[in-house]
């Protein structure tokens, strides 16, 4: 007979794995930090990337084919699936400039969804509201320069001419 505690480890332990239908565990990334830089007033936000791992399928030789004196086949060349895992892009913490929560008004918004809409990235309503339909279109245009988030990057927002570029980064 299986004691009541054993039975709900068991059961525990069952029912963690059927969490994971393909038998990998998921890969736990922190939330996205967001901190004020003093010396500039803008926010540094500090996100963790997942690496991208894809299967690679080889089909690979068994045992060659046999053939006869005469050049026919006897046997057929025999080939087997083998599957791996590769990494192709590595985990990376990125460190990025980006607008404080209060620089995000409305306005702000509203320019930014104009100015992604001009450059065919926002097809949504300009409403002035960091909503989902906003976020994707920064990921978008943000993805072609590296930097796969829906947060708006300082860099991108100077890009879109939302915010002022200083004297000293003009050339």
């Amino acid at each position: 007979m299986i004691e009541t505690k054993h039975f709900a480890l068991l059961a525990a332990v069952v029912l963690g794995l059927g969490a994971c239908a393909d038998g990998a565990a998921p890969e736990l990334v922190p939330d996205p930090v967001k901190e004020v830089d003093i010396a500039t007033g803008f926010c540094v936000l500090t996100e963790t990337i997942p690496a991208t791992i894809e299967t690679v399928t080889e089909q690979v030789l068994v045992s060659p084919e046999k053939l006869a004196a005469d050049g026919s086949v006897e046997a057929p060349a025999v080939y087997q699936s083998r599957s791996r895992q590769a990494i192709v892009r590595e985990r990376q913490v990125v460190r990025t400039e980006v607008l404080c929560d209060d620089q995000m008004t409305p306005e702000l918004i509203a320019n930014l969804q104009r100015a992604l809409a001009v450059r065919g990235y926002y097809k949504g309503s300009v409403t002035g509201d960091y909503d989902a339909a906003t976020q994707a279109a920064v990921k978008s245009y943000q993805n072609r320069l590296g930097m796969p988030s829906t947060v708006l990057s300082l860099a991108t927002a100077r890009d879109l001419g939302l915010v002022a570029v200083p004297r000293d980064e003009l050339g």
